[in-house]
């Protein structure tokens, strides 16, 4: 069991960087494959990036690739986004989420992940 708490979400020019924070709370968080996941109004929820265990594979949604790392600590039980060079388009509310099982493949799906934090929008203006 996993208990996810998002932060770091707001209000940023485009072009500008921010950084979101997923702080975990359980006694198995080392064990478990991390994403980030977003949702536009009107939209259905996307893929952003994922983490292995161990940290050591990364994965990403084309569209961010380049401009976004994934990264955990697991020491401090944080999984973080870090967000460069951002657009309107990121404009979402960014979710965090946890896998327990092992993936053959990299999971892409929300319903790949067993647990999720509320979310943090991040808006970028034009």
């Amino acid at each position: 069991q996993v208990q996810l708490v998002e932060s770091g979400g707001g209000l940023v020019p485009a072009g500008d960087s921010l950084r979101l924070s997923c702080a975990a709370s359980g006694r198995t968080f080392t064990d478990y494959g991390m994403g980030w996941f977003r949702q536009a109004l009107g939209k259905e929820r996307e893929f952003v990036a994922g983490i292995t265990w161990s940290g050591s594979g990364t994965y990403y949604a084309d569209s961010v690739k380049g401009r976004f790392t994934i990264s955990r600590d697991n020491g401090k039980n944080m999984v973080y986004l870090q967000m460069n060079s951002l657009t309107p388009d990121d404009t979402s509310v960014y979710y965090c989420t946890a896998r327990r099982a092992a993936a053959s493949v990299p999971p892409l799906r929300p319903r790949e992940y067993d647990y999720w934090a509320h979310g943090t929008q991040v808006t970028v203006a034009s």
